[in-house]
């Protein structure tokens, strides 16, 4: 099945004085909640940056909707970014908000916000700026006013890290909802360093670590492409070389595989399941961390 683009990238270079990122080739699949993960520092938000037109200072192409340049106007109409900076400024409130978001946005719609604003429990009527609020409040407030816009594509920078683990919940659902209105047409791209909450709304997963892309793909083929190995303490030694990343005690091992070298453990006692995204997750970057692990 051929399957269009919203985003592509290429050659993508941006230098800090102790940082590089460097992307090569990344596509984002239309349709889909594509999550971008990582720990902290691995270069999410820069590329997030890159890519909503935050900064223009980087080398390389990037490009939307099958073809349009991201200096573009008509690009700015059709995308919604939620930053984790400070993204509306300190004295507005929520009636601010609205108005300002009406001015700057030709489909920006009041009822729409006011709706949204009364689901997540945020009145629209507050008087209480926004450095007042809470991480979470605030970042049900940015919430509202990108989701109250008609836009083709959502760029969220850490959406579910103030949020408590109800609102991570729906917002979940506030994603799958927003994908299943566009028909296909519609795409979400998010950035989390803890994956566990979002998997479930996860269709594509792009993971990040020293400003590079370490893997990517479907969910369902990065289950197809690592396994879960589960086996005895003796064999630890023997697995080391092939597993990405395990977890030991004196009892026996767990650890991710690749699922093509599962043929190499044959004649150990070994048990196989099916990974969940988060643990493939984890032991890519603990493959890759340079955190001094013990």
């Amino acid at each position: 099945m051929e399957i269009s683009s919203v985003v592509k990238i290429k050659n993508l270079y941006k230098k800090y004085k102790d940082f590089e990122l460097s992307v090569p080739e990344l596509v984002l699949p239309k349709g889909y909640a594509t999550a971008l993960i990582g720990e902290n520092g691995a270069g999410k938000t820069t590329l997030l940056n890159l890519m909503a037109g935050i900064r223009l200072d980087y080398k390389g192409e990037i490009s939307y909707f099958e073809g349009i340049n991201a200096t573009e106007g008509r690009v700015r109409e059709r995308i919604g970014y939620v930053g984790s900076g400070n993204y509306f400024l300190p004295r507005w409130n929520a009636k601010q908000i609205e108005e300002i978001s009406e001015i700057l946005f030709e489909h920006f719609h009041r009822d729409r916000f006011r709706e949204l604003c009364e689901e997540l429990n945020l009145p629209t009527g507050f008087s209480k700026g926004v450095a007042k609020l809470s991480d979470g409040n605030r970042m049900k407030l940015m919430l509202a006013a990108v989701l109250a816009r008609d836009t083709d594509f959502l760029i969220l920078d850490e959406p579910a890290s103030p949020l408590d683990p109800l609102m991570r919940d729906k917002l979940c659902d506030i994603l799958r909802d927003y994908l299943d209105v566009g028909n296909g047409e519609r795409s979400v791209f998010f950035s989390t360093h803890n994956i566990s909450d979002m998997e479930n709304v996860t269709d594509y997963a792009v993971i990040m670590e020293h400003g590079t892309v370490i893997e990517q793909g479907f969910v369902e083929e990065l289950k197809e492409k690592y396994v879960m190995v589960k086996g005895e303490a003796a064999d630890i030694e023997a697995v080391k070389k092939i597993v990405v990343a395990m977890n030991k005690s004196a009892y026996g091992f767990e650890g991710i595989c690749p699922a093509e070298r599962l043929d190499e453990m044959a004649g150990m006692d070994i048990s196989v399941e099916v990974p969940t995204l988060s643990q493939i997750c984890v032991a890519l970057m603990k493959a890759n961390t340079r955190l001094k692990l013990t």
